[in-house]
């Protein structure tokens, strides 16, 4: 007898010593995150796909607070990441304002576009949600092509690049520097993290998730859904933008696609790909698939194919993405 219950219980111990982990990772998961983005420059092929994994991740990350936390499906937000980009690129380039000021006004430009894309969208539901904020997301890619002596038109935004980042007190640091550049990303996503994490522990991110759960009874509860719809779009609308922002300094151009519906898919795949509902899962489906584009891409021209595939495989077999089954395999131990 003993020998049997041995025999069960060994499975169960790395099981229970995940669970023990994921666990303590719950309740340290900003500083945990941010340690393992400090290592991902020196495990990653390159600087640029670790810069890329920053930015997409926190565009996946704003993207999640919708979706995987409110449970509100949007083809839209392309929309506040191009604007984000646009708006910071054309503050630089076009009247030479400050990198940080022009982040401001990045960000600023997105919020304003998710207040009005929110108050419009929220008044539906479902799949007619999803469908009306791919309608104001085209409507915004196509207002940027048409004004070409603003956003350059089908080239795109081009002609500005910030070489150095000046602070108070004359410290500067070569923002060319790979490296430099990556930290200093880095930084501005560390705070963003600790922002959506302070937002998830308040008593706004019960109500978020309780809206997800079931909205009549959060409604019969006395909360406002609407409001909290709304607030959670708008808060979701400026991580993105905050994301394009740091593309424009990143790249120093804005491609017309930025805006475009394929990117609005992008950010849907990187966030189900790492576990929609899930803290650090939005970077785990960033890394994913840019790694994906990176080798597939060397091999074939038709990648998108071998991705499309993979993603299929995903979303019928591990429906809660990367990180998310992980969590789950430890907590049902």
């Amino acid at each position: 007898m003993s020998v049997v219950k041995t025999a069960e219980l060994a499975p169960a111990a790395p099981r229970a010593r995940l669970a023990g982990f994921l666990s303590a990772a719950s309740r340290w998961r900003v500083p945990l995150s941010i340690l393992a983005l400090c290592v991902l420059p020196w495990i990653l092929p390159s600087q640029a796909l670790a810069v890329n994994v920053l930015i997409y991740g926190l565009v996946a990350v704003g993207y999640n607070l919708l979706f995987g936390y409110t449970g509100l499906l949007s083809f839209g937000h392309a929309a506040f990441f191009g604007a984000g980009a646009y708006a910071t690129g054309i503050a630089i380039g076009t009247y030479g304002v400050n990198w940080f000021l022009a982040m401001l006004i990045g960000v600023l430009t997105a919020g304003i576009l998710s207040v009005v894309m929110g108050v419009l969208a929220i008044r539906t539901r479902g799949i007619y949600f999803s469908m009306v904020t791919l309608a104001l997301s085209q409507l915004v890619y196509y207002a940027a092509l048409q004004a070409s002596s603003w956003t350059g038109g089908e080239n795109g935004l081009r002609g500005f690049t910030v070489s150095r980042l000046t602070f108070p007190g004359g410290v500067s640091v070569d923002f060319l520097d790979p490296v430099v550049k990556y930290y200093a990303i880095m930084v501005v996503v560390a705070l963003a993290l600790w922002f959506v994490s302070r937002v998830l522990n308040s008593p706004f991110g019960a109500v978020v998730e309780a809206v997800r759960e079931n909205e009549t009874r959060a409604r019969a509860c006395g909360y406002n859904v609407e409001r909290t719809k709304l607030l959670a779009f708008v808060l979701s609308g400026v991580l993105c933008g905050l994301a394009g922002t740091l593309s424009a300094l990143h790249l120093s151009i804005v491609p017309l696609d930025s805006l475009h519906y394929h990117t609005s898919g992008l950010i849907v795949m990187m966030t189900l790909l790492g576990g929609a509902g899930s803290f650090f899962g939005p970077f785990i489906g960033a890394l994913a698939f840019l790694s994906m584009e990176d080798v597939f891409s060397l091999w074939t021209a038709n990648w998108q194919l071998i991705v499309g595939v993979i993603f299929i495989l995903f979303v019928l077999y591990l429906p809660r993405g990367i990180w998310g089954t992980l969590l789950s395999w430890g907590n049902n131990r």
